[in-house]
């Protein structure tokens, strides 16, 4: 559907709100796909089914991630050149027929294969939904609809959650119930599919290509005549600047203010993942089973982990308009590393004690609490937010990469590391690297909250590019 069969809605902020919801049905598959193994390899690891070690266990889990590590840098580079909303179409198309491989896949190899692909669309969907809703969003509510997306991408665990243990519970004695866990993720993958037919291209990437009569259209439907026109303008003197650059490549970072956006950019990204979210998220149901639960009352419990991460999304997703990217990142940081210590500390003090698994149960819960109500919404926030129109789709691209890379080692070393050395070193190890993300945020990250994407383009400009003689628009907190 092009641009020109859209007719211009009578309410433009319904329009907004409805191009949001149909974009997050990427973070949503993006939930579900990377929550659903939690409940499935127990059932998948047994003798009669794939017959599962702990290093094949963090093979199959990790495919995904080095599939999405590559979607994510693939998916940006496609949507500058053909567009986001075309680019996450396609996505949503691999989304469903990699559903259906890994959920008839009879072996481990085939398993891996389709598990990659799907993580070429989740990495996809990483790091083009976020840019898309950015685009798309005046400066002041771009915060609430970028953040909208990490809601979607925790309901999808939480949902996964919740069918993995009414699967696991009423059908745990049936082998193959980890395919019927699997096969449930078409449902959204279709959902996104005909949800982008409906929506329109982003306004910036239109003007980026000279089609400046449907960039204004498009502005016009979801935007108030006035605001429209004034944001046209931004956009225009943005597109103008860049258009006197060559096309972006990778080279344009080796540019002062430019290396600086992208090491910011890629720290963000990594810091998200050394909290050692995706430990819990993806094997949550091992970790309560190591640490005293039955295989059906894991289950039944890491619920509990799913339901705080949206209850803290939903809390986030209102804090971020109102606190500093830089205070919320601190304090989350903060708080998962003290909730890991502590998990670190019981696992040696209570071992063996039939207390044990409900105190580790409590603190996955808050470090998920402190994770997914403050650093989850600020990391793709800001990634979105820093990088300039021209090299968005790149940066944002390179940025997500390395998030998937730290998240793929993470993934398939985490089972080796917990049968190894147990969950209470492993913890410990996660502190460590918090610790060093607090440290990098201070020190490195600035404040975006509160400006324009033009703004801060300018800002990273005159304050990193030597040859610039401007004057920073604000100093960054």
């Amino acid at each position: 559907m092009s641009n020109q069969a859209i007719k211009k809605p009578k309410n433009h902020k319904s329009y907004l709100q409805i191009i949001m919801v149909s974009a997050t049905f990427g973070g949503l598959l993006f939930g579900y796909d990377t929550g659903v193994i939690n409940g499935a390899l127990p059932f998948m690891s047994r003798a009669d089914q794939l017959n599962l070690t702990p290093f094949t266990e963090g093979f199959v889990t990790s495919s995904l991630l080095f599939g999405a590590a590559i979607g994510a840098f693939l998916g940006g580079r496609l949507a500058d050149h053909y567009g986001r909303r075309k680019t996450i179409l396609n996505l949503a198309l691999l989304f469903l027929i990699a559903t259906i491989g890994t959920a008839f896949a009879p072996n481990v190899p085939i398993m891996v294969f389709f598990r990659f692909m799907l993580g070429l669309a989740v990495g996809g969907a990483s790091s083009m939904v976020p840019a898309f809703l950015a685009e798309m969003a005046p400066a002041e509510k771009r915060g609430r609809m970028v953040t909208q997306n990490e809601l979607m991408i925790t309901g999808g665990q939480l949902l996964a959650y919740v069918f993995n243990a009414i699967l696991g519970v009423v059908w745990g004695d049936v082998g193959h119930v980890w395919r019927y866990m699997l096969i449930l993720c078409a449902i959204p993958a279709v959902m996104l599919f005909i949800g982008m037919l409906i929506v329109p291209e982003s306004p910036r990437w239109l003007a980026s290509k000279g089609r400046k009569d449907e960039a204004l259209r498009v502005l016009k439907q979801i935007r108030n005549e006035k605001q429209a026109e004034a944001e046209f303008e931004e956009i225009q003197e943005a597109v103008n600047r860049d258009s006197k650059l060559m096309k972006a490549s990778i080279k344009d970072f080796s540019t002062p203010w430019l290396k600086r956006i992208l090491f910011i950019g890629i720290g963000v990204a990594v810091v998200n993942q050394i909290t050692g979210v995706n430990s819990i998220m993806y094997y949550g149901t091992q970790i309560l089973q190591e640490s005293g639960f039955g295989t059906k009352a894991a289950l039944v419990a890491n619920i509990a982990n799913g339901l705080i991460s949206v209850i803290a999304v939903c809390f986030g997703i209102w804090l971020v308009g109102k606190v500093n990217r830089r205070p919320m990142l601190i304090v989350g940081l903060s708080g998962t590393s003290s909730a890991l210590l502590l998990i670190s500390i019981f696992s040696n003090i209570l071992e063996g004690s039939a207390l044990l698994p409900y105190v580790v149960l409590s603190l996955t819960v808050l470090f998920l609490a402190f994770m997914q109500g403050c650093i989850g919404p600020v990391t793709f926030l800001v990634i979105a937010e820093i990088f300039p129109q021209r090299l968005r789709g790149l940066g944002s691209g390179i940025s997500i990469f390395f998030l998937w890379i730290v998240n793929c080692i993470i993934g398939f070393s985490f089972p080796i590391l917990l049968s190894s050395i147990g969950l209470s070193a492993t913890f410990l190890s996660f502190v460590f690297l918090g610790v060093l993300g607090i440290w990098f945020v201070y020190k490195f990250m600035p404040e975006t909250n509160g400006r324009s994407l033009e703004e801060l383009e300018e800002e990273f400009r005159s304050k990193y590019d030597k040859k610039s003689n401007a004057t920073p628009i604000n100093k960054a907190q």
